[in-house]
């Protein structure tokens, strides 16, 4: 229907017709990748940049994985924050623009994940052809399905043996259907295109016996099967971008150029947040309607205002738009239109995730409606490092440095939320998603030259309001292992853990044994070090929340560990360590400074035992030199932060410097310990 667009709200009581019609913008594709840990995806988008630039005729020859930018994300290999590329290509004398998305795999940071699907209409899922679709695959693909997005498969890692080996069987594929089919897609959704591929070598077809083939004997190279293969079938399979037009008269479904949005309304949901010393505050997001260039005058509606509540006060000029190259941020000359994927430099300081910015002279009169955030499961206090050699190493010591930091840290991270302790108002509390992402965030903080404090994790409860009853969360924990260790699973999570099994499939072919688990959230912290070690690296555990469930009552004994204190302060000795060696297993090595309340290892018994590693060889009339007696001692153990927060006790806290990481008692003190 052509109506106009212009619509005065009806007589109180009544709704109001929407005053924008809904139309497609043609020329882009908004994909979102999705793949498991380690299926390649991020490989992938770098082989469709260097096939985007060669089809512009630009060399493409790129760097290896650009989408993982930061320092961490290159050490772990796994993404945390998501990424936008885009990628300008040529389709048969079209230009077309497609914009990938990177989600992140790993459940601790899946808050993003609602919010980037928001962004896109369709979905690239990354398949490793060898190990089929494995569990955080499954949470990010069923919110996609969920959300109505179209998706397009592509089996990764087809130049392995053992990939086609399955993939002639079928056995991938049926997989793939189950999986599709379990998670609820529509009939449409189930009719997805299938691509196989080898993103480390460069190839991909839609036929499974070329794919055979070129698996067989190699790629000589043939641009028939390269990259681009994925790109047109983007093209073909995902919808335009859905838009809005507020002032231009229009039937609704209607395919538009940018151009047609060109001084219309403009309005974009800020997906992720950041900030630029140099241009102050960013943002990223899908521009819904209207166009925006650089000087246009945006405001803020937040993301729960009220219909005709109005703008936030306060508008500023967008300094600069930006889109994203593989990693290299490049100024978007033109102006940006309805269903483009930007980023906005220098809008107003109040925006969060999820709120709406919008033209200040000609506003939309609602929020877009964006998702909304899960929330933490655990939270843990940062404080100032209060230690006897607090100051030594770090040059950031004060804990208002401290706080100023993770205040700035939930800038970028929406799944972060800090607060000042009520308990004691030096320390700071941060509310994260799970152990994985707090190690990062110290990890990171430690390496800009900060000293901190951490408290033991706390698991976030809540009260039922019917029963009254205590809440906590619960996961759903997916563990792959060789069956040899199927046992010593099973009895590390559903003992001390208070786990229960779900349910148990072995595979044959390969001796593997597929274990699923509901543990409590309290349950799982220290977990994945501590089965890692018992099944000799061979688990690979994915967890994911389910829901809120009574209380399970206390963990086991079996979890507390005993643990070996020093008494004094100094340099240790291997005289002193060499006779400690025998008392359990030692965390420190002769030379390492230690002070009293520190922890220099695990008591092989139960319970913590005072020791004095500092002590020197007595010297007699006979032997004036204390000549060291070699002494073979073993190494000592080292633990990453990630693995201490699974390990420590309620009365322990981790102090971390640019040089060291140490576990120490709260109170240093043993008289007042006790």
């Amino acid at each position: 229907s052509g109506t106009m667009a212009f619509s005065s709200s009806a007589a109180e009581g009544t709704a109001s017709p929407p005053s924008y019609s809904l139309v497609r913008r043609n020329g882009v594709r908004n994909v979102a990748v999705i793949a498991h840990v380690d299926h390649g995806k991020t490989t992938l988008v770098d082989k469709l940049l260097g096939a985007a630039r060669r089809s512009q005729g630009i060399s493409g020859d790129g760097v290896d994985r650009l989408l993982d930018s930061g320092e961490l994300e290159q050490e772990r290999g796994i993404t945390i924050t998501s990424k936008v590329t885009r990628l300008d290509y040529v389709n048969g004398g079209d230009r077309m623009v497609v914009n990938c998305v990177d989600t992140p795999g790993h459940a601790d940071f899946c808050g993003e994940v609602d919010r980037i699907l928001s962004m896109v209409d369709g979905v690239v899922l990354v398949v490793d052809a060898a190990e089929g679709p494995m569990t955080q695959t499954k949470y990010v693909l069923s919110r996609a399905l969920t959300l109505g997005l179209k998706p397009v498969v592509v089996l990764n890692k087809c130049d392995r043996s053992d990939a086609m080996a399955r993939i002639d069987s079928g056995e991938t594929e049926s997989k793939l259907l189950d999986l599709f089919d379990a998670l609820g897609a529509t009939d449409e959704q189930m009719n997805y295109v299938t691509l196989y591929a080898s993103a480390r070598e460069g190839w991909m077809t839609a036929d499974p016996l070329e794919a055979l083939e070129i698996a067989e004997n190699g790629y000589a190279g043939d641009e028939k099967y390269g990259m681009t293969n994925l790109l047109d079938s983007i093209v073909s399979q995902i919808p335009e971008p859905a838009a809005r037009m507020y002032n231009v008269e229009t039937t609704s479904g209607e395919s538009h150029d940018g151009t047609a949005f060109l001084g219309d309304t403009f309005s974009l949901a800020a997906v992720t947040v950041g900030f630029d010393a140099y241009l102050g505050r960013s943002c990223t997001g899908r521009i819904f309607s209207g166009s925006i260039a650089v000087n246009d005058s945006v405001s803020i509606l937040k993301r729960d205002a009220a219909v005709g509540a109005g703008i936030s006060p306060g508008s500023q000029n967008v300094a600069g738009v930006f889109v994203y190259e593989g990693i290299s941020r490049t100024p978007y000359e033109k102006t940006a239109y309805a269903g483009d994927i930007v980023t906005l430099a220098g809008v107003p300081d109040a925006i969060a995730v999820g709120d709406t910015l919008t033209g200040t002279s000609d506003p939309v009169e609602e929020p877009i409606e964006t998702p909304p955030l899960t929330p933490p499961t655990l939270s843990m206090d940062f404080g100032a490092n209060n230690g006897p050699l607090a100051g030594k190493e770090g040059t950031k010591i004060a804990s208002s440095k401290i706080r100023d930091r993770l205040v700035s840290e939930t800038d970028n991270n929406v799944t972060l939320v800090v607060e000042k302790s009520e308990a004691d108002s030096d320390k700071t509390v941060v509310f994260a998603r799970g152990e994985l992402q707090l190690g990062i965030l110290v990890e990171q903080m430690r390496r800009e030259g900060f000293e901190i404090i951490i408290s033991p994790p706390r698991i976030l409860t809540v009260i039922c309001p019917e029963t009254g009853k205590e809440l906590e969360p619960f996961e759903e924990v997916t563990i792959d292992v060789d069956s040899e260790y199927s046992g010593t699973v099973v009895s590390a999570l559903t003992g001390d853990r208070k786990g229960v099994m779900v349910e148990m499939s072995e595979s044959s072919a390969d001796g593997k044994s597929r274990l699923i688990f509901e543990v409590p959230s309290r349950g799982l912290l220290g977990f994945s070090s501590e089965i890692a070690t018992a099944t000799k690296g061979s688990a690979v555990v994915t967890h994911l929340f389910v829901e809120n469930r009574e209380y399970a009552g206390n963990l086991g004994s079996g979890l507390v560990k005993g643990k070996l204190v020093s008494n004094a302060q100094g340099k240790a000795t291997s005289y002193a360590l060499a006779s400690l060696s025998a008392r359990g297993t030692l965390f420190v090595a002769p030379g390492d400074e230690v002070y009293s309340g520190m922890v220099i290892g695990e008591n092989a018994k139960i319970g913590d035992l005072e020791v004095n590693p500092v002590r020197a060889k007595e010297t007699t009339n006979m032997r004036t030199q204390a000549k060291e007696e070699k002494v073979a001692l073993p190494p000592p153990k080292r633990r990453s932060v990630e693995e201490l927060i699974g390990y420590m006790a309620e009365d322990e806290v981790i102090e971390i410097t640019p040089k060291s990481i140490r576990l120490r008692k709260e109170i240093l003190d043993s008289s007042a310990r006790e």
